[in-house]
């Protein structure tokens, strides 16, 4: 069996399936989970991927107003691996290679008998599905009733711990310029470590935000984590927010509880790692019961505690 994957959150799924040895491909977002990245690349952006969250948005709108797609699939690398299996989605179109994408890639380069696998995850119930609907294609049933069991377990046990806790008002934040508020499965994941999702539906895509409704709603808890943004990338753009009127007066900003999270590696994948996602929201949330003397998910920081150190250094 030989398997090409197309998005980061199913190149996860199919290593935590014990299958990682049959893939052959993966896509140019693929980067976990170690060694991951020694597989060839079938995928690359249309639009140059660097420069600041504004910049991305401007060239991504362009590409898309011109009717064309966000992505480029090798059709050339895809005939030379020869896959039996190519894993992709249909849920966003900025998000990772389309759908039509792929199969237009294999009409033209492949044979008919490669099978294309496509998910469309919008909220915690579809992510967990999406681990099914992968593990029937791979031959891997048994080991997608483990996995999903133990997250479900897992994330059971975190809601257990903050049910009886008080629920503060969380704004998560997708993207910075322009703001968008973060939608699909966070608003879930927000509940389950204890807090009370705003400006978000679940289930819903991630909406843009007016920069006067975030004054509006002062959440008590601001957790900045860009998609495909790693933390030392957002703490470079953070002006783009911090700059803002009226930033110092939101209660978050004021109480120090403004939290930049690794939005490349958690958060926006909708694979087995939403529960460490999950554990590092409660980290956020519930301090007091979730962090611990033997350390913390090294995943995200406190803004102020880094600005402190920032500052004496």
């Amino acid at each position: 069996m030989r398997i090409v994957s197309l998005l980061p959150s199913l190149t996860e799924i199919v290593s935590a399936l014990d299958r990682k040895e049959h893939l052959v491909g993966r896509s140019h977002d693929c980067n976990f989970p170690p060694g991951i990245t020694a597989l060839p690349s079938c995928t690359e952006p249309k639009f140059q991927a660097d420069g600041t969250s504004y910049e991305m948005d401007q060239r991504v709108k362009a590409i898309l107003q011109e009717g064309l797609s966000v992505y480029r699939v090798d059709a050339e690398q895809l005939a030379k691996l020869k896959p039996d299996i190519i894993l992709t989605q249909d849920h966003c179109e900025v998000c990772a290679a389309s759908l039509s994408d792929v199969q237009e890639a294999v009409q033209s380069t492949l044979a008919e008998e490669v099978t294309i696998i496509s998910v469309s995850p919008t909220d915690l119930s579809s992510a967990v599905d999406a681990v099914r609907i992968v593990a029937r294609a791979i031959e891997a049933e048994k080991e997608a009733e483990e996995l999903t069991a133990q997250m479900k377990e897992d994330l059971r046990e975190i809601q257990r711990q903050t049910r009886p806790l008080r629920r503060p008002d969380v704004l998560c934040l997708e993207w910075l310029n322009p703001l968008m508020a973060a939608g699909n499965w966070v608003p879930e994941l927000v509940q389950l470590a204890g807090g009370t999702p705003l400006a978000a539906t679940a289930g819903a895509y991630s909406p843009k935000l007016e920069w006067e409704k975030v004054r509006r709603l002062n959440p008590g808890i601001i957790t900045i984590a860009p998609c495909g943004y790693e933390i030392s990338k957002t703490l470079a753009e953070l002006d783009t927010v911090t700059n803002r009127p009226g930033w110092m007066e939101l209660k978050a900003v004021q109480n120090h509880q403004v939290f930049i999270m690794d939005g490349d590696q958690y958060v926006n994948r909708p694979g087995p790692r939403l529960v460490d996602t999950t554990r590092i929201l409660a980290e956020i949330i519930h301090p007091s019961r979730f962090r611990t003397s033997s350390g913390r998910y090294p995943d995200w920081i406190n803004l102020r505690d880094y600005q402190f150190k920032q500052n004496i250094c």
